[in-house]
């Protein structure tokens, strides 16, 4: 596809990219890419994943991936690296080849692309690598919450303290991340809360040809520690009128004991591309973000999954943590709980489900808060990061 040399170029590095829009992956940072060809040349780095091919275009962006392992035990980076590295201790040996992998590539690219400024999503690994490689390249760095609460080792910290004050700016999700980043010694200056945003064509679409049911309840998220599949079981088993049906989606390490607990009336669908999890939002009436912190520290900064339902005009049932709290308000806009307490997590839905209105009240709310969340006005936001960090 031909680009126009008369943009400035950006160079974006993530370790979570879909193989095709739509497939099932999460696509912010595609969705985020997309946004900002209007000013750049997008040029994608990003690790090989099964079915991915090494060189595309996706639209407007140009994404050139790189192997990592011999490709019969490659799978570091399909799906969630810690998460992965968590379920299968034998991946560590794919780790200092995706390292230096990844390195080469960056190297590679900004020979070759001689880019003007780079994005680069996550402190660890792809900030780390970006500062190592990239030279006086100026960086925007993006935290999305694993990076920066779990990984806490001494070492760790010092490598992420490292990334932070280098980066011409630092994304976060929310007030409790941009904390923790002023621990690592970020200047306020810096840093910016900016949650990913929501592609709100597919759910707009979906909204006008599905059917809602007040009474089904979803659930969606990686199934790993923190999003707390386990405490949405756990507060069914304590509802007494169930829901019409209660929808899993999402795929994950803990897929298979989940499956195994669940009762009858649940459903695991796995992970679905946008357009059949647009179609998912509109036929619920209630979903569930119960997210806990994990034991190795890693917590959610603010799920973009959360902000689909509120976007689909669910009425939304969500954690009281850091980052949900900055954009749910207890009876606004949804229905804030306790972490990791059942008990509180069926009280809630009972509520909901008994009373029909406050549903329609909470999710026609929970509709207009995230149009403040959509992929334009958060391009916006990273439009004016860029800028600055290129000086212009």
């Amino acid at each position: 596809m031909p680009t126009d040399p008369a943009r400035p170029t950006l160079l974006v590095a993530a370790s979570t990219f879909p193989a095709e829009a739509g497939d099932g992956t999460p696509g912010f940072v595609l969705d985020l890419a997309s946004a900002l060809t209007d000013e750049y040349r997008v040029v994608v780095v990003a690790p090989m994943t099964r079915g991915a091919r090494r060189h595309q275009w996706i639209g407007d962006v140009e994404v050139r991936r790189y192997r990592y392992f011999p490709a019969r035990w490659q799978d570091l980076a399909d799906g969630a690296i810690v998460d992965n590295l968590r379920a299968d201790r034998t991946r560590w040996a794919q780790v200092p080849s995706f390292f230096l992998a990844m390195a080469a590539a960056l190297v590679r690219e900004r020979r070759r692309v001689q880019p003007d400024v780079a994005l680069l999503h996550w402190i660890i690994p792809q900030g780390a690598v970006g500062r190592l490689v990239l030279g006086g390249l100026p960086r925007v760095v993006t935290t999305l919450g694993g990076d920066l609460y779990a990984l806490r080792t001494p070492v760790l910290q010092a490598v992420k303290r490292a990334v932070v004050r280098n980066a011409a700016a630092v994304t976060c999700m929310s007030t409790d991340m941009a904390r923790e980043l002023a621990r690592l010694g970020a200047r306020d200056d810096q840093v910016h809360v900016v949650p990913m945003g929501v592609d709100l064509d597919p759910i707009t679409r979906a909204t006008a040809t599905e059917t809602r049911d007040l009474r089904r309840v979803l659930f969606v998220g990686r199934l790993v520690e923190k999003k707390g599949a386990v405490v949405l079981l756990d507060a069914l088993d304590r509802v007494g009128a169930r829901p019409e049906r209660t929808v899993v989606v999402g795929d994950g390490p803990l897929r298979a004991a989940l499956e195994s607990r669940a009762g009858s009336g649940v459903t695991f669908g796995g992970a679905k591309g946008k357009d059949d999890l647009a179609a998912e939002y509109a036929r619920a009436g209630i979903a569930l973000y119960p997210s806990v912190p994990a034991a190795n520290g890693d917590r959610d900064g603010l799920p973009v999954a959360l902000l689909e339902a509120m976007a689909a005009g669910c009425a939304v049932v969500a954690s009281a943590v850091p980052g949900i709290v900055d954009v749910v308000q207890d009876g606004e806009n949804g229905l804030l709980v306790p972490p990791g307490d059942p008990a509180a997590l069926a009280t809630a839905l009972e509520r909901l489900l008994g009373d029909a209105d406050l549903v329609r009240r909470l999710g026609a709310a929970a509709a207009r808060t995230a149009q403040a969340h959509t992929v334009p006005a958060v391009a916006d936001r990273y439009r004016s990061l860029l800028r600055e960090a290129r000086g212009v």
